[in-house]
């Protein structure tokens, strides 16, 4: 059976696979994951990989999810200085069909095919088999996706929403984003929802107390997983009430994109960051937010919502993508 070659390139990590082409859900072969910020571009990563695959040249198409937009095949990434372009990467690795697609759509591509045991249901809803879905991912940055059904088939669509304006809810919302605007030209909605929102969220949480993640206070170069960890644990009140915020926030942009996009098949929640605080996506703080769009709020009730945590789910997606691309596939 043809091999297929995939990868989702984010700002943190990148992970690389073979696949076998299987219908309906391609098998990994071998997969593994990179530093991205350890490397000076993807051909570098890939070369690295295939190294390590034996019969390569079996490998019949590729496609790489990256964290920016793509045009023509080519992609400036958002997080990471790096210039990718597909054309020059299928010409270097002597591979016929290349394609870039923003990481968003590469995990859009495997909702359809996630197992039960990959989703943890946070609403259960009255799911419509045959309507659209959409997708949310905080990590590095703010991902959103849309999955349009066409001649029965769900269809993703590309955005770069992380980069619209943050819209501020409640008092604590607008001090903070008045805080923000006092140090930078505007407050994206990704400066907020993602790990490095998550430290900024700290950051505001804690100006008038230390933080007690551990025994002692910690050095102030908190990281995301740190601040999760002790939100999880409880052992540090400051750090419950950032990530509480932080679910707040990204459950009121979950329901904008649910008012958006009418996703009859469910709402994901994926990225780096959700099935880590997943007891606190399931507290009640996120639906209170999803759900608080005044008349259309039996409306929302009504639209399934899980979490996914398959850590490599974009890649999955990519692979989804690469076995269309070649003659046999489509």
């Amino acid at each position: 059976m043809p091999l297929i070659l995939a990868g989702d390139v984010g700002g943190t990590n990148t992970w690389l696979g073979v696949f076998s082409s299987a219908e309906p859900r391609p098998i990994p072969c071998e997969t593994a994951r990179y530093a991205t910020g350890e490397f000076d571009g993807l051909a570098p990563i890939v070369t690295t990989f295939l190294k390590r695959i034996s019969g390569p040249s079996r490998i019949t198409a590729a496609c790489f999810g990256v964290a920016g937009p793509v045009h023509d095949n080519v992609s400036q990434l958002t997080n990471v200085p790096w210039l990718v372009d597909g054309a020059a990467i299928a010409e270097k690795l002597g591979i016929g069909y290349v394609e870039l697609i923003n990481d968003l759509e590469a995990m859009a591509h495997a909702i359809p095919h996630l197992e039960p045991n990959e989703l943890a249901v946070v609403q259960t809803g009255e799911p419509v088999e045959t309507g659209n879905a959409a997708l949310i991912a905080p990590g590095t940055g703010l991902g959103e996706a849309c999955l349009h059904v066409v001649d029965g088939r769900m269809l993703p669509m590309p955005s770069e929403a992380g980069h619209t304006d943050f819209a501020a809810r409640t008092p604590r919302d607008f001090d903070l984003a008045s805080a923000l605007n006092a140090t930078q030209e505007r407050v994206a909605l990704e400066d907020l929802v993602s790990g490095p929102g998550l430290v900024t969220l700290h950051a505001f949480a804690h100006r008038d107390a230390s933080c007690k993640r551990g025994a002692v206070p910690s050095a102030p170069n908190v990281t995301a997983a740190e601040i999760t960890e002790a939100a999880v644990k409880r052992t540090c009140p400051e750090c419950v009430e950032t990530v509480q915020w932080f679910v707040e926030i990204l459950g009121a942009e979950a329901g904008n994109l649910a008012l958006r996009t009418l996703p009859t098949a469910g709402l994901y929640v994926g990225g780096g960051v959700a099935p880590h605080i997943l007891p606190l996506l399931r507290s009640g703080r996120f639906l209170e937010a999803f759900l608080a769009k005044g008349r259309m709020r039996p409306l929302l009730e009504r639209l399934p919502v899980s979490v996914i945590l398959e850590p490599r789910v974009a890649l999955l997606g990519a692979a989804v993508n690469a076995r269309c691309l070649t003659p046999s596939g489509q």
